[in-house]
């Protein structure tokens, strides 16, 4: 007699069903998608796949409808391994279920934006802001990653091709703010300008034009207008022609023009001289060639001409600057890198000297090392020298900058600082070596004989008067007077005509004559006190100057246009000439800049562009 566990392994199902006399292949489920039935399956002439049966025992399973229960219970009571594997693998399904996408979500991502809808619109004129703000390339839209952020952004969206931001996009942004431009000027009662001469990469000639002005708020504004080809001769007639129909080709009319702010070429000061325009030299550039007349000296021609082999040396081998770094650290001296000089900007001189100097420990460590440098370490005179040029230019630098910004006031500062440079900054000291004596000497006489020029003067005291920090501190006593009288005439030429009264004869009622008493002879005098528009005007005018000169100055880090914006309801004529002087610029960095921005668009990958492309793009890197 055979045992139960015999028995059930001849037959696994162990359910009364009876298993089948020989093995046969059984075909999967169609359409099926629970894992209980990696176990079970039909015969294959089951075509309705009616008879359901185990892999594992062959044995038939009872269910309908494709159910799982009972293969389940067949499963947990004959094939516990068997039914654990599929408990567990059921559970990893359901802890990680498959989302379906919705419709709406389908949609969605798979339909793309209208070109002329208001999504599509808004994300290709944020494209056209950064090609234009940033400088960027054009073909930038053509780049692999470029075009991955903007699909990860917005799936929908469908990047225009480069040609349609060169031709249509690019275009109508500059249209539209050209026009923005236009309306700010229209609105423009008086404005100055800057303007200069530049070469682009391959030798294109340009001449840039910006224009400055004080608003009605009293906020400070700067507007690039152009940045054009210029392939004409450089002579001051071609350049003073090229100025009018600058200006032509805004509808600024020249009267309206305070001044213009340029370097000492000969050409543009020919040319603003053609023009009868009011001219103001640029402070940087006369501080340059104030510094490069007083640097004219055989000594510093060694020390500088040093620092630059010096500097050369070190940029030229990856060893020295790596040797140079562990000296650094090793002598606990900042890990700065050093500089060299530009010809054209004298600011760089002075950062290489004092980079030289701060660095000259760890520097003639390295150089000690090998002989074939050794002797360019500065000897004591050379660095007696380059500690003189030090002291001397560092603080005319923060000047410089000072003075060089576009959106606060600079030209009301010039003779103050001038005044620095003779009482303080450039004053003779006793400790002061001889050389440092003559360097600050000299610059001081040359900017004082170039500052001499009597209109220069004139527009200086102009605008110093009018500055709320200053007034009539930098002003020369015996200037005092002339300068008042001249800022009298201006506010009178600007105060507003007067309407003239109604006759009073034809207001008050006939009376009947009768004897006249006393008080009718001061009346009378009032009367004709009052009928002189002339008389009354001058007083007026006198009165708001008085008024204006006897209020306390305000600190010298106070912003002046703050203060005339408080101000203009008590000061109406004043207010008008503020706006009128104090928006020139002292110096022609506005016109540089503009070159700067010219450089980084005519970069030698985008060498080919047209000059009047170069333009719009500048425009609108400036403006935008």
């Amino acid at each position: 007699m055979r045992t139960s566990e015999t028995m059930n392994d001849e037959n696994p199902g162990g359910s009364g069903e009876r298993r089948p006399t020989e093995h046969t292949e059984l075909v999967p489920k169609k359409g099926s998608h629970s894992v209980v039935w990696k176990y079970f399956g039909f015969k294959q002439d089951d075509d309705k796949q009616s008879e359901v049966h185990c892999k594992v025992c062959s044995a038939l399973v009872g269910t309908k409808h494709g159910n799982t229960t009972n293969l389940y219970n067949h499963l947990k009571r004959h094939h516990k391994v068997q039914y654990d594997e599929a408990v567990s693998k059921n559970s990893e399904n359901a802890s990680h279920p498959t989302k379906q996408t919705s419709i709406t979500a389908t949609i969605h991502n798979a339909t793309p934006y209208p070109p002329n809808s208001s999504r599509h619109k808004e994300i290709t004129v944020g494209i056209s802001y950064h090609l234009a703000k940033d400088m960027a390339p054009i073909n930038t839209v053509q780049h692999d990653g470029f075009r991955k952020i903007i699909n990860i952004l917005d799936k929908r969206y469908s990047m225009p091709s480069r040609n349609y931001f060169s031709k249509v996009a690019l275009p109508a942004m500059y249209n539209e703010q050209r026009a923005i431009v236009e309306a700010e000027l229209r609105e423009v009662h008086y404005f100055s300008a800057t303007s200069d001469l530049w070469s682009s990469r391959i030798m294109e000639p340009y001449m840039s034009l910006t224009v400055h002005f004080i608003a009605t708020d009293f906020t400070m504004k700067s507007r690039c207008l152009q940045t054009a080809f210029f392939p004409e001769d450089h002579t001051g007639e071609a350049l003073a022609q090229g100025l009018k129909e600058a200006l032509a080709s805004w509808n600024l009319e020249e009267e309206k023009m305070t001044c213009i702010t340029t370097d000492n070429g000969q050409n543009i000061v020919k040319a603003v001289s053609i023009n009868n325009w009011t001219r103001l030299q640029c402070f940087g550039h006369r501080l340059h060639l104030a510094i490069e007349n007083a640097m004219k000296d055989s000594r510093v021609d060694r020390a500088v001409g040093l620092c630059k082999k010096l500097v050369g040396s070190f940029s030229h081998s990856w060893k020295r600057r790596r040797d140079l770094a562990e000296a650094q650290n090793e002598l606990k001296l900042p890990v700065h890198k050093l500089k060299t000089e530009c010809p054209t900007r004298w600011g760089s001189r002075q950062a290489m000297v004092h980079r030289i100097l701060e660095q000259l420990p760890a520097i003639s460590h390295v150089l000690s090392l090998d002989r074939k440098v050794r002797h360019l370490i500065p000897t004591w005179q050379d660095v007696e020298i380059l500690e003189a040029i030090n002291n001397t230019l560092t603080p005319l630098a923060d000047f410089t900058d000072a003075l060089s910004g576009e959106q606060h006031v600079s030209i009301s500062s010039v003779k103050p600082v001038l005044h620095l440079f003779e009482t303080s900054v450039l004053a003779v000291q006793e400790d002061d070596t001889d050389f440092t004596k003559s360097l600050k000497s000299k610059i001081l006489r040359y900017l004082q004989e170039k500052y001499r020029d009597q209109q220069t003067q004139d527009l200086l005291d102009i605008a110093t008067m009018l500055d709320p920090r200053f007034k009539m501190n930098y002003i020369r006593d015996e200037h005092k007077a002339t300068v008042r009288a001249r800022l009298m005439d201006e506010m009178t030429e600007i105060a507003p005509a007067k309407q003239s009264a109604p006759s009073t004869a034809s207001l008050v009622p006939p009376v009947k004559k009768g004897r006249k008493t006393l008080g009718s002879f001061f009346k009378a005098a009032k009367v004709n006190e009052e009928s002189d528009p002339a008389l009354h005007l001058e007083q007026a005018v006198s009165s708001e100057l008085d008024s204006y000169l006897l209020t306390c100055n305000i600190d010298s880090e106070d912003d002046p246009l703050i203060w005339w914006g408080q101000n203009k309801g008590q000061y109406p004529r004043l207010s008008m000439l503020a706006r009128k002087y104090l928006g020139i610029p002292a110096t022609s960095s506005p016109s540089e800049r503009l070159f700067s921005t010219g450089g980084n668009i005519v970069t030698c990958h985008r060498s080919s562009l047209k000059p009047q492309n170069v333009d719009k793009l500048v425009f609108l890197a400036k403006n935008l």
